[in-house]
């Protein structure tokens, strides 16, 4: 009786009212359709039982936030016994790359951390892995590319045939190194080498260190040559051969799971909503596959571009 009345009374209100719970529920809908067409998106809401999380490295890396928030998430769920690594990259900015090794090495300082290799984990992506307990890449699988590289645009022949000048006020002779306006001087290419070289030694050693492998042995292969998986294995790079699959069984063995395929728990996604379902952006990160514009030092396999 006091339902009614209170319908009759207030019609806005309750008009207001079933819509906002007709919304909730559509929400909800087009939220488990999305994440059961992109795995990636899935979060373990629940957090019905003990798992093996998962966390991505796809496309060129450019920031390491998203990797870095995935992986602190995961690691303080305590329903997350060990993590996976999925990792297809090419490689990218040499800070970013460095900053996702640092954390996969603390996270697996208190969790197993098992890298998978899918189809391309070079450069960047392979420095990213030297942080996990085990890495495992399929046969195919191109890694390797261990290098730095740096890029400049010399247009200085298109600039006289178009008429256009730059006019530069510096404060040191090296302020405007790299300007696409002009060739690099003798001592700009010098000086660059050596950041290059110092950066590339990093590299170096964070493989000796990580892969206990002789130093000697490393700097041989460390020219930018890529490898297959195979002779990744072969060189020490890699621990296993197989797929996905195998990396996450190799997680739960390290972590005590039992036999069997884990409970796989994703992060939580933050960027998804309805408007970028109606835009066609499917809630994934803007960085993804982002072509870096201004020069930067990189740890990344350029045969792909």
């Amino acid at each position: 009786m006091t339902k009614r009345l209170f319908r009759q009374r207030h019609p806005v209100v309750s008009g207001f009212l079933l819509l906002g719970l007709l919304l909730l529920f559509f929400w909800g809908g087009i939220t488990f359709f999305v994440q059961s067409l992109n795995p990636s998106s899935r979060a373990d809401i629940f957090g019905a039982a003990d798992g093996v999380g998962v966390v991505e490295i796809e496309g060129v890396i450019v920031s390491s936030e998203e990797v870095i928030k995935d992986l602190i998430e995961l690691r303080e769920n305590q329903r997350v016994k060990a993590l996976v690594l999925r990792i297809d990259s090419p490689g990218g900015a040499v800070g970013a790359s460095q900053e996702i090794f640092v954390e996969v090495q603390r996270t697996n300082q208190l969790k197993p951390v098992v890298a998978s290799m899918a189809s391309i984990a070079a450069s960047g992506g392979l420095y990213a892995s030297l942080g996990a307990e085990r890495i495992v890449a399929n046969p195919g699988t191109m890694t390797g590319s261990m290098g730095v590289i740096l890029k400049f645009p010399n247009l200085e022949a298109l600039f006289d045939k178009i008429g256009y000048k730059s006019e530069v006020v510096k404060s040191g002779k090296l302020k405007d190194i790299g300007s696409a306006g002009r060739a690099l001087t003798d001592e700009e290419r010098q000086m660059l080498q050596g950041l290059i070289d110092n950066v590339h030694e990093q590299f170096v050693q964070a493989v000796v260190s990580s892969r206990s492998l002789p130093e000697e042995e490393v700097r041989k292969i460390a020219d930018g040559r890529i490898f297959s998986g195979e002779q990744a294995m072969g060189l020490g790079l890699v621990d296993q051969l197989g797929n996905f699959t195998d990396a996450v069984l190799l997680a739960a063995s390290l972590a005590n799971l039992g036999e069997g395929l884990p409970h796989l728990i994703y992060p939580k996604k933050q960027d998804f909503s309805f408007l970028k379902l109606l835009t066609g952006e499917k809630g994934q990160s803007i960085l993804n596959g982002k072509i870096i514009q201004a020069p930067v030092l990189a740890y990344e396999w350029s045969g792909v571009r």
